[in-house]
């Protein structure tokens, strides 16, 4: 167990230069940013192509009405 906890702490690195997270920050905040825009246009796109659906079902729906008047 303290051999697994000696392991995992050689991950961990806490700078004494504050400026090292600058980089860090940056790239994340990019990141976070991109992942954002990238959910808004998937949440558009699905709305879209819901509403493609919707009046597709509608037509189905239409049509297999007007052949079953037709019979």
């Amino acid at each position: 167990m303290m051999f697994q906890l000696f392991v995992l702490a050689d991950f961990l690195y806490f700078p004494k230069d504050k400026s090292e997270y600058i980089p860090a920050t940056i790239s994340l905040a990019v990141f976070m940013i991109l992942a954002f825009i990238t959910m808004r246009i998937i949440i558009k796109v699905s709305k879209r192509q819901e509403e493609k659906a919707k009046e597709f079902e509608e037509q189905l729906m239409k049509n297999q009405s007007v052949q079953k008047d037709s019979h």
